[in-house]
């Protein structure tokens, strides 16, 4: 049985009614009806959906069981924690459009590090955060351990050292929902985010050994054998954004079926993208889904869908639907 629809999701039943309006209708329903049937669902996230608080409604959906596992940039995974811990330092520009070279250099000596329209507070996020991620480091090489970026921020969040810095209400936090959960997640190119990159001058200083935090391939490697023990549940995919959390975890279907030559591996079962990346030579962000079809990811009756609209708008919203809100 669906869930019982509140307002929000009466509102957009009534008005969503054409283009793009109605193709997030269509994806909102598509997602309630693989979970209906006993599937599962994979969210990406690209883009700066952390930093822009995308966590008040994405960590209902964690508690609700209505995500199964996540693909997320290194950027998203550590700037949820960043919100949590510093918010109030955040400053928010929205003349961002006028802004001057001159302009985006004082910014920069203020150490405020510009997203669009919000700038993240270098001292009071990244600077918080280090002294505790890099004793989980340390602590780990020490003790001969290994684990993946995201299991060391679940450490890190479930430890209790940051409470004291919290800022937002807890609740509003999706890495924290996804730590109590314990939820699988898949972080491909970490190493091209902030803590990736304080993790690199680490191993360069030779104050840590650069196998301490696990790497891509077996973050692959992991999603592969997910995605073989719950092949049995169909798994759909919804997209938000282009870019490597996307493009990384489709391909596991492909490399399952054609590079390890597995038999009887499912596609994925539905997918929907939320992007604003126009179709245009050789974009795979702007690719409709049905070219996903040709390299083995999608069959041919998978339900598509495509939203081409913005994500911070777009978003929200059918994650509302899909809770009933």
């Amino acid at each position: 049985m669906s869930t019982p629809k509140g307002p929000i999701s009466q509102f957009i039943e009534s008005h969503f009614l054409h283009f793009n309006a109605a193709a997030l209708v269509d994806a909102a329903k598509g997602y309630e009806q693989q979970l209906e049937q006993e599937g599962k669902m994979l969210v990406s996230l690209a883009g700066a959906m952390s930093t822009a608080e995308l966590g008040k409604i994405f960590a209902e959906m964690i508690r609700q069981e209505k995500v199964h596992i996540i693909s997320c940039t290194g950027a998203n995974l550590e700037e949820d924690v960043m919100n949590l811990v510093a918010h109030s330092h955040y400053k928010r520009i929205p003349n961002y459009r006028d802004l001057t070279p001159q302009q985006e250099w004082d910014l920069l000596q203020q150490g405020l590090n510009r997203v669009t329209d919000t700038c993240i507070p270098e001292e009071e996020a990244f600077r918080r955060l280090q002294k505790h991620i890099f004793k989980l480091w340390k602590t780990a090489e020490e003790k001969g351990e290994r684990y993946f970026p995201h299991e060391f921020l679940y450490q890190l969040l479930l430890s209790g050292v940051l409470e004291a810095y919290y800022e937002i209400d807890i609740k509003n936090s999706w890495m924290y929902a996804a730590a109590q959960a314990n939820l699988p997640m898949v972080v491909p190119g970490w190493e091209d985010s902030t803590l990736g990159n304080i993790f690199a001058s680490y191993v360069i200083k030779g104050e840590l050994k650069a196998n301490t935090v696990k790497s891509g391939i077996e973050y692959m490697t992991f999603l592969a054998e997910w995605y073989h023990q719950n092949a049995k549940s169909s798994i759909g995919f919804f997209q938000i954004g282009g870019g490597i959390a996307g493009d990384f975890p489709i391909c596991v279907v492909p490399m399952l079926s054609q590079d390890l030559e597995h038999e009887d591996i499912p596609f994925w079962a539905y997918f929907c993208q939320i992007s604003d990346s126009t179709t245009s030579y050789g974009s795979y962000s702007g690719a409709v889904p049905n070219e996903k079809i040709t390299w083995g990811k999608l069959h041919i009756d998978t339900p598509k869908f495509i939203i081409e609209s913005d994500a911070t708008i777009v978003a929200p919203l059918v994650f509302a639907y899909v809770l009933g809100q």
